[in-house]
This record gives C-alpha cells, sequence and structure tokens, in this order.
C-alpha cells in the first residue's frame, strides 16, 4: 500500500484543523479514547456538537487561541492508501514552519474562504508549494455554507486562482467546493451542491497518481553516512559505506563516483541486515561495499557515473530566512547538503521575491524572518548537489547558525554561478 504525504495551508480560520477532523472523523480514523477526550474539550458540546479541530490544535497555546502555531502531523490509512496529514500555520510570522512541513510532501491543500476568496496568505503558500516542487495541489474551497452553496461564487474562486497557477507555473491543480464543519464533499458527497459532480477530497486523495515518488528513477545518489571498519579477527578487512539511497537505483557492478573526490570505483556488494542483494533503490538504507580502496568518509556522495551532479563552490539558490537576526551580504554560515557540511560565505542577493505580487526586489543588502529570496553562495569546499526542481533529495539544504548550531534558512539549491 503506498504512502501520501499531504499538507494543509491557508489563512488563518480558513478552518484547516477542522477539515483535517472532519478527514480523521468521517473516514473513522479516531480511536474511541480521542473521541471522548475532544467531546470532553470541545466549547460547542452545548449544542451537540463536537470541535473538530481540537483534534490537531495540540499545544495548550493553540487550543487556547483557537489557531495552529506549530506543524502537526497526522496518520491514517483508508482501504486504498496510507496518509501523512501535515497541517501548517495559517499566521504569516509562521510561514517557515510550512516551509519545512511541506518539503517532503506530494500534495498540498490550500484553503480558501469561500467568503474572502484568494488572499495574501493563499498566494504566499501557493508560492510556497510551487518553488518546493509539490507536484498536486488541491484548491479547498471551504466554509461554502456561508455563501449558500453558490456556485458563482466557487467559479469567481476558481478563476482566481488559475490566474495564480499561471504566474507560478503550477498545472496539477483541483478544484473542490466543500464545508469542513458540515462535512460536505470531504468525505461523503454533498446534497448541497448537485451542480458539482467532482470527486470528494478523500476520493482524491486516494486516488492521484503518485509517479516517481522516491525518485526511483532520478539519478542513482547515496550520501554516506557511517564508514564501517570492524578490524576485528573475523572482519579483518571489511570496509562497508552506510546510508540511505535519497534517489534513483544501485546494482551490484555499477560503476560509481565519489563527491567531492571525484574518485571511481565498482559496486562489489550491496548489503542489508548482512544480506547480500543484487540491487537497492531509494528510500532502502544499506551498506555499499565497493571493489578497491577510495577514501570515502561521512559527507561524501556516492553517484552512478552514467549521471553525475553539479559539484561547485558558488552556488545559486532560493532561501526561505527562518531566523529573527537579519540576512546580510558578507555572513557566514554552514551549508549543509545531505549528510556533507561546509562554511559558506553570502557572496550576494540577487532579489528578495515579495510573496504577494511575486515581484522580484534588487539591490537588497539584508533579509528578515520569513523574508524569501534568491542568493549566491561560495563555499569553502565544492558542494556536489542537483537542481532542486529535478531531484528534491539532493537539491534542499539549510544554512547553520555556526555559533549556536540553530538551522536559520531553508534552500532550494538552483545551480552553478
Amino acid at each position: 500500500m503506498d504512502l501520501l504525504r499531504f499538507i494543509t495551508a491557508g489563512s488563518v480560520d480558513d478552518g484547516k484543523s477542522t477539515l483535517i477532523g472532519r478527514l480523521l472523523y468521517d473516514s473513522k480514523s479516531i480511536l474511541v479514547d480521542q473521541l471522548e477526550a475532544i467531546e470532553r474539550a470541545s466549547k460547542s458540546r452545548d449544542d451537540g456538537e463536537i470541535d473538530l479541530a481540537l483534534l490537531t490544535d495540540g499545544l495548550r497555546s493553540e487550543r487556547e487561541q483557537g489557531i495552529t502555531i506549530d506543524v502537526a502531523y497526522r496518520y491514517f490509512q483508508t482501504p486504498k492508501r496510507k496518509f501523512i496529514i501535515v497541517d501548517a500555520p495559517g499566521h504569516i510570522q509562521y510561514t517557515r514552519n510550512m516551509v519545512t512541513g511541506a518539503s517532503n510532501c506530494q500534495l498540498a491543500i490550500v484553503l480558501v474562504d469561500a467568503r474572502h476568496g484568494v488572499v495574501e496568505q493563499t498566494r504566499r503558500h501557493s508560492l510556497i508549494a510551487s518553488l518546493l516542487g509539490i507536484p498536486h495541489i488541491v484548491v479547498a474551497v471551504n466554509k461554502m455554507d456561508l455563501v449558500d452553496y453558490s456556485q458563482d461564487v466557487f467559479s469567481d474562486i476558481c478563476i482566481q486562482y488559475a490566474d495564480l497557477a499561471k504566474k507560478l507555473n503550477v498545472e496539477q491543480v483541483t478544484y473542490i467546493p466543500m464545508s469542513a464543519l458540515n462535512g460536505d464533499n470531504v468525505v461523503d458527497r454533498s446534497g448541497a451542491m448537485p451542480w458539482y459532480d467532482g470527486s470528494t477530497l478523500l476520493e482524491h486523495l486516494e486516488t492521484v497518481e503518485l509517479s516517481n515518488d522516491f525518485g526511483v528513477q532520478l539519478p542513482g545518489r547515496f550520501p554516506v553516512q557511517y564508514v564501517i571498519r570492524p578490524q576485528t579477527a573475523e572482519l579483518h578487512d571489511y570496509r562497508g559505506y552506510a546510508g540511505k539511497i535519497t534517489s534513483g537505483t544501485f546494482h551490484k557492478g555499477d560503476t560509481i563516483t565519489v563527491f567531492p573526490s571525484g574518485e571511481t570505483s565498482t559496486i562489489d556488494a550491496i548489503e542489508i541486515a548482512g544480506n547480500h542483494l543484487d540491487m537497492a533503490e531509494a528510500p532502502q538504507s544499506v551498506v555499499l561495499h565497493l571493489s578497491s580502496d577510495v577514501d570515502i568518509s561521512r559527507g561524501d556522495l556516492i553517484v552512478r557515473s552514467d549521471a553525475l551532479p553539479t559539484s561547485s563552490q558558488t552556488v545559486e539558490a532560493m532561501l526561505c530566512w527562518m531566523d529573527t537576526k537579519e540576512f546580510k551580504v558578507g555572513n557566514k554560515y554552514v551549508l549543509q547538503v545531505g549528510t556533507s557540511r561546509t562554511r559558506c560565505s553570502v557572496r550576494e542577493i540577487a532579489y528578495q521575491l515579495n510573496v504577494n505580487t511575486y515581484e522580484e526586489t534588487e539591490d537588497v543588502d539584508s533579509l528578515k524572518l520569513n523574508d524569501m529570496a534568491k542568493i549566491v553562495l561560495r563555499t569553502a569546499q565544492p558542494i556536489s548537489f542537483d537542481s532542486y526542481q529535478q531531484n528534491r533529495a539532493t537539491g534542499g539544504a539549510i544554512l547553520i547558525d555556526e555559533t549556536s548550531n540553530v538551522t536559520v534558512g531553508a534552500l532550494m539549491l538552483i545551480g552553478e554561478v
């Protein structure tokens, strides 16, 4: 059974938590003790209704304010598919939380309040989804019950968002009118909107095509996490390289190249838990044995020689800044790509991206929390990577503060300069 990771995003009070609660409740994915707990905690218990948002608003501060602050993860499954739900905050100041939450998702549900249409956060979250390369977007037009289930209102929002999607080059967009509070078109089809003949949200989630989920079709990439050298009497000559295949496949006998050194060898054996295989693929964790003694350490990247990555000391990237301290030209950080870390300095801020108008502002010398920009970094050692749009596994990176060791920036690598 395959797995779909999806994120819910939208403006504050668009009903994200209620939608997830409805999905879990109507698909009968709530345990009895969970149901009893939210029934006790529901503020609307007097009228016999339970507050489904309490299923996801787990922090005490979230429940008190009635908002989502942190990224919440929920798991459920139907007979057709398993799901991981990533519930992202709606407030502007938590944009960085959405970036980290969405980085591994294959689908994004962008909630739009039927009364308000496409707003600033709709644009912001749609931009992030497109930059992160999320292949499927569902525009969930929620609270249709508050606009009398009007087909005209729904059509106008579809037109608004289609114009937005065109600017972002987002191709696979699905529009669903719904009421999460009443359950219309979430799990069960709504009788209040006979004019809509598309699928319900759950039907769409169960049937959306997940092509190339873990990048099996992509070039083989294997970041080395650990070098195994027992040096015991029984395993005197044992040398294995442990890690997780992040994309592609590796076969016994494949010619490989090690980066950043550029040395080549062939795969002598592929081992999982003591068992030897002829082939392994993403996302398996394996131990690779090579036919020759090559100098390899943690942070190196083993790739199939028929498809080499970019290797450079000057790299261009899209940045989401995640720290309260300003990001400035000349600042120094630690750049981590996969298991590889190297020091770097900020050479240039090419432009800052306005998340509302998508305009590019040049001549910017600093960035503040949640700003997004195209930047150029100079690294102390060459880094090996792929374009994020081609391979999310080796095209994503983070910036780390040298003194506090805190992650301060999320990067989508573009290429060498």
